[in-house]
């Protein structure tokens, strides 16, 4: 990088010639999390407790005591978070090197099928069909997957029925590919998981969280705004709370986008 790319790189930012898109939904108890089994453990949901308001209790102040889990609203995977990835080296996210939090990014539009098919699934057909038009998805980049999921709320998002969740999500060819094929540093989504609802059902079960952190990949989900991002050319910025041995985090994901370029929307 020349000496005078972070100047003008501030600059662009101030101006507008360079927008800052917030990929983060706002973290209130009403979120949905993701459901497991019941003989499973559960992913707690955003609590916030008022611990004073310029009153009695502090005059000058105000502020909150907030529990939560590392994977609720809009948040990050670190490799530990998954078996396949509990015996890599610097797999939690405070051991994660922080360069990795900030990188380019590839945004693949599957809206039109997941519109008609709540368990559409990104397929390797899909991928090399997206690379036809824009371009061989480079190594060391995140790839999001954007299906619109992100505008539903309540029980619409988490869609579930008595044989569990029906969200759009990749098959494990599709991750394999992405993974062993094209070497991205994470894949994204705007549903509670990097799986599709049905993802269990595979072989391994939920092949996303299976082979990405096995790989020592990184996921996101809880996605919005995809539909701000143009299929290629925008910087991702996704660095995650500092947490002791954490196996995830919620964060504020941030992109970096040209002004001028379209959106993901142009397949």
């Amino acid at each position: 990088m020349k000496q005078s790319s972070l100047p003008e790189l501030a600059l662009q930012i101030a101006s507008g010639e360079v927008r800052v898109v917030d990929l983060t939904h706002t973290l209130d108890p009403d979120f949905p999390v993701i459901i497991l089994p019941p003989e499973f453990g559960q992913c707690a949901r955003f609590r916030m407790e008022e611990i004073s308001a310029y009153d009695q209790r502090g005059p000058a102040w105000k502020w909150h005591n907030i529990s939560l889990s590392e994977h609720t609203g809009t948040h990050f995977d670190a490799p530990s978070h998954w078996v396949s990835g509990r015996d890599l080296p610097d797999n939690s996210v405070d051991a994660i090197a922080p360069e990795v939090f900030v990188g380019p990014v590839v945004v693949i539009d599957c809206t039109v099928q997941s519109a008609t098919d709540e368990d559409f699934e990104l397929t390797p057909q899909i991928i090399e069909e997206w690379e036809q038009k824009h371009g061989r998805i480079a190594a060391d980049s995140w790839v999001l997957m954007r299906t619109d999921w992100s505008k539903k709320s309540g029980a619409e998002y988490l869609n579930m029925r008595d044989d569990g969740a029906h969200s759009p999500g990749p098959t494990p060819d599709a991750i394999r590919l992405l993974i062993d094929q094209r070497n991205i540093r994470g894949f994204g989504t705007e549903t509670v998981g990097t799986d599709a609802g049905q993802g269990a059902h595979y072989t391994p079960p939920y092949p996303a969280h299976f082979y990405l952190h096995g790989a020592g990949k990184f996921g996101l989900q809880c996605l919005a705004n995809l539909d701000q991002l143009p299929p290629t050319g925008a910087i991702l910025i996704a660095p995650p709370l500092k947490i002791k041995d954490g196996t995830g985090s919620p964060l504020r994901v941030l992109a970096l986008v040209p002004a001028a370029t379209n959106s993901s929307a142009s397949r």
